[in-house]
């Protein structure tokens, strides 16, 4: 049986690759699409935690943090081999952001369509839109706990207390 092992192993490293590079290309996609158009208002400006921006800054520019913010946490994902301190820090970004997207599921009018024997059926938009982000954020977990194993490593290798990894 140690093709299957193989087999395992092979599928596992390119689930990882395909999961962390995929994550990285969706948030700096979306990040870019924030440039030029603001898909997100609406979702927004129904967030009790959230519509508050719209006092501060103007939605232009709302649009632009969080575009800046998505292609930054994808870059800071992308770069694990060589840095996974920043990595993670990129991951822990990128969970505060659908953190707050998913927050959208339940302060969105529009996110249920119907009820199909009292079960709540989605919309396409924005309903479905925001379930995707419930995987996303598990990706972005998954990333997170590689990063952070990755400097755990690292500090064993470089006989760092892993307590003096803040700097």
């Amino acid at each position: 049986m140690p093709e299957i092992a193989t087999l395992a192993r092979v599928t596992a490293q390119a689930g990882r690759l395909i999961s962390r590079y995929g994550l990285a290309v969706v948030l700096a996609w979306l990040g870019g699409g924030k440039y030029v158009k603001m898909d997100s208002r609406v979702l927004i400006e129904h967030s009790p935690l959230l519509s508050w921006v719209y006092d501060v800054l103007s939605v232009h520019a709302v649009a632009v943090s969080l575009g800046t913010t998505e292609i930054v946490a994808a870059c800071l994902i992308a770069v694990y081999p060589k840095w996974p301190r920043l990595s993670a820090l990129g991951s822990a970004m990128t969970i505060v952001l659908f953190l707050g997207t998913l927050s959208f599921l339940f302060t969105t009018p529009g996110v249920v369509f119907t009820y199909a024997a009292g079960f709540p059926v989605l919309s396409a938009q924005p309903g479905q839109f925001l379930l995707k982000d419930l995987v996303l954020i598990g990706v972005a977990f998954w990333t997170l706990g590689e990063s952070l194993g990755a400097m755990a490593g690292q500090a064993k290798s470089d006989n760092v207390p892993s307590w003096s990894m803040s700097s």
